[in-house]
């Protein structure tokens, strides 16, 4: 087995690799086991609704994980980033007072139970602050390692690499020293998206410059090269400083195994199938392997080496990838695939039964049900709260500024909106309001910012975020799908205080963030207390520190425009309206619609099941359905004239 600092750990191949030879002499089996984005889902329970939830959690992969090992003679065990941050477990021990001083974080020790070898940090572990991520790290038992990360004046943040020597057991019952080398990169984007917590403390490089720079030296010190790459897979062109880079990643000579994640996916799977330099099936990115097992402990990514010996040396002779799922849709019904590990549970229970009472407190009422399941074809119902708690929030600190005279908007985006899960959906039902119903709402930790934009610049928000619709043919009759499966929620804003359409007939004026299509315009008809907006007038515009600061590549943020950076959260702002506010009325007026067509227009998506009950009076949507794994579909109509959706 290999020995690791804590215990012995011990795993191998699956049964389904090819047939297994003779024992060799110098032939090592070696498993390689990642968790990614866990996101504080340390138990399978969804504190938004207070129950037991078969599809998440720590303690449900931690039960793959024990049988991935009894089932192989070597292992080794890592994580690759978002961890601290995600659930209201996260928010309720970094809140004032949540972590006491050099105590350990309960999710960091609840990972040491099951003997992580090492680790890298994810964007999200910036999320509350440098001083908190310090003091999450001070009783770490196994390392993180970060390469392109380091503090203002040189020093690293955390090590860039590391080497892990491990005892492994040869299939001819030899024993051999293996050397692990390890290292670590996190998106360089976390200096835009917590750029007040990092602007001045640390700074980062490109993540494959990084890896050019380290991975020679690394490699000299080290039988296997593994690379914790906190970042999605893109076949796009390489760009220095690009998010997703881990395809390029895999081009750097020396690097024998990637671990990828943070766009919450998994891989393999037919969602990367065609892109150039990708094996979807075999799990290759440049013929190296690589596996991404999804998000909050949804699967347990497996790779499994043969490792030969060739002279002093090893080489990988065989490999195999996995992502292996903790659940499985049948329908609308969840089966689960994975016990729950009591270790884990044990580890947190305190902090879990204070999350429960903590999420639970009453803050105010609201008149009817809220949902988000309609939120992508017209229903801004959320959005539109969090808008009029943002500006309620902003107005007073804008009295006596130069940009008191300014017409206050503000922008907000359905975060709960299906994306790949169909329980990914707010719903909230008539009565009172409790801080779990407001987390429900507002999911990120994100802080109050406001910018100062022309009519002209807010067109174009609205541009980039028409990127959630894919473009249609108004000449086809039947149903086209309508919602672009890769465009996340998140970047779908509505701007409370304006009225728009949207032609989804033409081309996206932007990818990405970037312009691509200068002659398209999908977004028309922008009016300001009922007039067409004046391009040259300037506005105030509400939003979050993320969104102000660049994130998403909207055009005209990231740069001078932030006239606020509030010290309040978004989510505090939401919980001070209800409390202020009481019995607060759900928002019913649409903001935008989708423009009119010659001929009425058939578009197909899909959503929970629980959108059927909120199609009275509207004769545009129509229930088609069951879906897949879940999801129902559904299919809207545009009419010839404009139509409130």
């Amino acid at each position: 087995m290999i020995v690791g600092r804590r215990h012995a750990v011990a795993l191998g191949l699956t049964a389904t690799m090819a047939a297994r030879p003779a024992a060799a002499a110098g032939r090592v089996r070696l498993r390689l086991l990642e968790t990614s984005d866990l996101h504080m889902y340390a138990r399978d329970f969804d504190y938004y609704h207070d129950r037991t939830d078969p599809t998440v959690g720590l303690s449900k992969v931690a039960s793959l994980i024990g049988i991935a090992r009894r089932e192989a003679a070597n292992s080794m065990l890592f994580d690759n980033g978002d961890i601290i941050q995600g659930s209201p477990l996260g928010d309720y021990i970094a809140r004032p007072g949540g972590l006491p001083p050099g105590a350990a974080h309960p999710f960091l020790k609840a990972m040491g139970t099951l003997g992580y070898d090492a680790a890298t940090l994810g964007n999200h572990e910036f999320n509350f602050g440098l001083p908190f991520l310090e003091q999450s790290l001070q009783r770490t038992p196994f390392p993180f390692v970060c390469a392109n990360l380091k503090r203002v004046g040189g020093q690293s943040f955390v090590p860039p690499t590391t080497v892990l020597t491990r005892t492994v057991h040869a299939e001819d019952g030899t024993s051999h020293r293996l050397h692990v080398g390890v290292i670590g990169f996190v998106p360089p984007q976390i200096m835009i998206w917590d750029k007040t917590k990092l602007t001045g403390h640390v700074t980062t490089d490109d993540i494959v410059e990084a890896a050019e720079r380290f991975v020679p030296a690394l490699r000299k010190r080290c039988d296997v090269l593994v690379a914790l790459c906190h970042a999605g897979i893109s076949a796009a062109p390489r760009t220095v400083g690009a998010e997703n880079a881990a395809l390029y990643l895999a081009k750097v000579p020396g690097i024998d195994v990637i671990f990828t994640g943070h766009s919450h996916r998994v891989f393999p799977s037919p969602d990367y199938a065609g892109l150039d330099g990708v094996d979807a099936v075999r799990g290759t990115l440049s013929g190296i392997p690589a596996v991404m097992p999804g998000y909050w402990g949804s699967h347990l990514g497996k790779i499994d080496l043969v490792l030969e010996q060739a002279g002093k040396a090893w080489k990988i002779a065989d490999f195999k990838v996995e992502a292996q799922p903790i659940y499985r849709r049948d329908g609308a019904t969840v089966v689960s695939l994975a016990q729950s590990d009591t270790r884990i549970e044990a580890a947190v229970a305190t902090e879990h039964e204070g999350t429960r009472a903590w999420v639970g407190r009453p803050v105010g009422r609201i008149s009817g049900r809220l949902t988000s399941y309609l939120a992508l074809v017209g229903d801004n119902a959320v959005m539109d709260l969090i808008n009029r708690a943002q500006i309620e929030y902003t107005r007073p600190l804008l009295a006596g500024t130069q940009h008191a005279g300014l017409p206050i908007l503000s922008a907000a985006a359905p975060f709960k909106s299906g994306g790949l899960a169909p329980d990914n959906y707010t719903d909230i039902p008539a009565g009172p309001v409790a801080l779990r119903d407001v987390a429900d709402i507002y999911i990120f930790p994100n802080t109050l910012a406001a910018v100062r934009l022309t009519g002209a610049g807010i067109v174009e928000w609205l541009e980039r975020s028409a990127n959630v619709f894919l473009k249609v043919d108004p000449a086809i009759r039947t149903a086209q799908p309508l919602i672009d499966p890769k465009a996340p929620g998140y970047n779908f804003d509505t701007i409370s205080g304006l009225t728009w359409e949207i032609d989804i007939t033409r081309p996206n004026r932007y990818e990405g963030g970037k312009l691509v299509n200068a002659d398209s315009h999908r977004i028309g008809d922008v009016r300001f207390e009922g007039k067409p907006i004046d391009p040259k007038r300037e506005f105030v515009v509400v939003t979050n520190n993320y969104r102000a600061d660049g994130g998403g590549g909207f055009p005209g943020l990231g740069g001078d425009t932030v006239i606020l950076r509030a010290p309040d959260a978004n989510r505090d702002a939401l919980v001070r309206y209800f409390e202020q506010n009481k019995d607060v009325a759900v928002p019913s007026v649409p903001s935008w619609r989708f423009a009119k067509q010659p001929e009425p227009l058939l578009l197909s998506f899909e959503t929970a099941p629980a959108a059927k009950d909120l199609l009275t009076g509207r004769p545009e949507l129509k229930w088609t359905g069951p879906g897949s794994k879940g999801w129902d579909r559904f299919e809207l109509t545009v009419y010839t004239n404009p139509r409130n959706l």
